[in-house]
């Protein structure tokens, strides 16, 4: 099954379970269980190992976005290797990584396996939006995004929720819990690889770098979108433990929370997309994202306490949710050809900041924690005024306010 090439009209014919849209679903689910467990040890495990401090946890961060910023060379790749292919192939590799993380316990030793699992994610990563691109229609692509996020958040809550039971009750060790939640994902990625046909996408993807004029709105606002995420991801966390003192039950729960809010809202932010359009969708998530971030920093500048900055955490969370209303702005904007090239273009300018904000942010962090979360509003503030220049009904030809392109439907 794994070397038989199919077109997706063809896929339509095979049983359900087996067409390319379960595939991007069993994808979905995969990857955060690897992932998702690391994250949720990742903070308690560097700072009673390691004894990591804010300078230490950004340059752990600064390393693990390398890949991302590195992204380009699936171009390179998929000359050579099919995209799902190599997709399943990153998962795997994230999952093995993630599996012997607590077999390296200093500081040499956490950075370089980290490496090696960032490669994994952002690969795939990378892959996987191209694929979902390419194979969803674009009518349907919103609320199958939706799904695709709540997927992912119960594939999350799951880990989290055996994590929370068991991690005290059984005394569990770090090494354990690694071993077994990559090995879950390494095995999933190996069965997908040889349960699904090749499907072939209607038009061939470019294999060379793409970079149009026409798409520059769409680069701006993934800039903006990872230098801003890059602060939620390594300090927001990271603040629960080191100012609240959070066991990883502690955090854990937290992170139930969040992607249990995630599961329930998820499909209807996908219904949102599809209603509102991207415009006012990404706008709103912006304006929120600018609330959020001015009352984490609240948290240093007027004491505030741990109930709101638990409750900031998982608005934080589902804000960024809305952020794939990012991808099918590009999907109605793009050439259907220039799908797989831009991806891999798209996560390279999304983690320019990502490679040096981290440390550049953790030696501000031990000065003044309040000011990284004021910078981040600021962030969100750029990327509402580049939201606005989103038109109503993007189109090709019509990608931003200023192209004077397709003209749109009424309303």
């Amino acid at each position: 099954m794994a070397f038989m090439k199919i077109t997706l009209e063809e896929a339509k014919s095979l049983p359900r379970w087996r067409q390319p849209q379960v595939l991007l679903g069993v994808m979905a689910a995969a990857m955060p269980i690897a992932f998702a467990t690391w994250n949720a040890l990742l903070n308690n495990f560097v700072i009673e190992v390691a004894g990591f401090t804010g300078v230490e946890i950004g340059w752990l961060h600064t390393v693990r976005e390398i890949p991302g910023f590195l992204a380009i060379g699936v171009i390179a790749l998929i000359i050579f290797i099919r995209e799902q292919v190599l997709g399943l192939v990153a998962l795997l590799m994230l999952g093995v990584a993630t599996a012997i993380t607590a077999w390296f316990p200093s500081l040499g030793g956490i950075l370089t396996i980290t490496m090696l699992s960032s490669i994994g994610f952002h690969y795939y990563e990378t892959v996987n939006q191209s694929l979902q691109l390419q194979w969803l229609d674009r009518n349907r692509a919103p609320q199958v995004l939706g799904w695709l996020v709540a997927i992912g958040s119960g594939a999350s809550l799951v880990a989290y929720a055996l994590l929370v039971a068991t991690w005290k009750t059984f005394d569990l060790s770090y090494n354990f819990v690694y071993l077994v939640s990559g090995g879950i994902t390494a095995l999933i990625a190996a069965a997908a690889f040889f349960l699904y046909p090749q499907f072939e996408s209607p038009e061939p993807q470019l294999k060379t770098f793409v970079l149009r004029k026409r798409y520059w709105l769409y680069y701006a606002l993934q800039m903006m979108s990872g230098a801003r995420r890059q602060i939620f991801v390594v300090f927001a966390a990271f603040m629960m433990v080191e100012r609240f003192g959070f066991e990883v039950h502690e955090v854990t729960a937290l992170f139930i929370i969040n992607f249990l809010a995630n599961m329930i809202a998820a499909p209807f932010m996908g219904k949102a997309v599809a209603h509102f359009g991207e415009r006012r969708v990404l706008m709103f998530e912006y304006v929120g994202l600018i609330c959020v971030f001015l009352a984490y920093g609240g948290i240093y500048y007027f004491g505030w306490g741990v109930a709101l900055a638990a409750t900031l955490y998982v608005l934080d969370h589902l804000f960024f949710s809305l952020a794939f209303a990012l991808k099918t702005y590009f999907q109605k904007i793009a050439d259907v050809p220039d799908i797989a090239p831009t991806a891999a273009v798209a996560f390279t300018i999304n983690h320019i900041a990502a490679v040096f904000l981290p440390a550049g942010l953790g030696y501000l962090w031990v000065q003044a924690p309040g000011s990284v979360f004021a910078l981040a509003a600021g962030m969100a503030g750029v990327s509402l005024m580049l939201a606005m220049m989103i038109p109503r009904h993007p189109d090709k030809g019509n990608e931003t306010v200023f192209a004077g392109g397709v003209a749109a439907p009424a309303e």
